[in-house]
């Protein structure tokens, strides 16, 4: 349980770079990259496989990349929904989808460092 809210806090701290690095992605305070991280949890946990079983067939025909696509479109329609929260453009939700799955990877293997 400790370990889930710990990624929470790095998935939001995530954001928060993200909204400072990219353009067009503005991120109004900490509450709302928590509520931020949260949403694009379970928009990745419940809409993307839906998504990627649609869209198969172009997934398939780009070698993958149509997934970059999939993951900017859960981006920019999260920034859509909450406030505080806002992504101009698919492109800079791909961009930032982008950004903030390296950001967070980073941090999580960062304060997770596990060796084996």
């Amino acid at each position: 349980m400790f370990k889930l809210l710990v990624v929470w806090v790095l998935n939001a701290l995530a954001l928060m770079a993200v909204a400072y690095l990219v353009p067009g992605i503005q991120v109004a305070n900490f509450s709302a990259a928590l509520v931020a991280a949260v949403v694009i949890g379970l928009a990745n946990m419940l809409v993307k496989p839906i998504l990627v079983l649609l869209t198969l067939p172009i997934t398939l025909l780009t070698l993958g990349l149509f997934l970059l696509v999939i993951n900017g479109l859960l981006f920019w329609f999260v920034g859509h929904l909450l406030q505080g929260f806002v992504v101009s453009s698919v492109m800079t939700g791909v961009i930032g989808a982008l950004v903030y799955s390296v950001i967070a990877w980073i941090l999580s293997a960062i304060v997770f460092n596990e060796k084996d």
